[in-house]
């Protein structure tokens, strides 16, 4: 990826960053697995954050991201796990308990990228997507 620039800032600031669902429940599969990526584009294209590459598995979501040198990943983090919880709800109001508002854990991993390349977390989250497919595999047959 070239460097990006905003009116007087070249950047490059890149992070892998992995969250979980609350008590690490695995319910990202089937269509909320398909609904979650796309409330993730989408809300990432509002904020300018480019998604390098990008995997929802079972039980967590990893995420390699470009995100410009305004947004410090804290505010991007909250946003993002704030208005993705809204939007899931929105769409799967029985994912909503009336005593547990929080879709997502409180917490994330998150790692800059620069002592590794990017084909390499490319690489990670592709093998963390390919196990989680196994997975769904194996859960669906009986």
């Amino acid at each position: 990826m070239d460097n990006k620039s905003l009116s007087h800032t070249k950047w490059k600031c890149q992070y892998h960053i992995v969250f979980i669902p609350k008590y690490r429940k695995k319910q990202l599969y089937g269509q909320i697995k398909v609904d979650v990526r796309e409330i993730i584009s989408t809300l990432c294209k509002y904020k300018d954050v480019e998604i390098i590459a990008g995997a929802v598995c079972e039980d967590h979501a990893h995420l390699s991201v470009a995100i410009p040198p305004k947004i410090s990943i804290s505010s991007f983090m909250g946003y993002l796990k704030g208005k993705s919880t809204l939007m899931i709800y929105d769409r799967r109001p029985e994912l909503q308990s009336k005593w547990n508002k929080a879709f997502w854990a409180r917490g994330y991993y998150v790692e800059t990228i620069g002592n590794i390349t990017e084909d390499a977390v490319r690489k990670y989250i592709n093998e963390q997507a390919e196990e989680s497919r196994k997975e769904d595999a194996r859960s669906t047959a009986f």
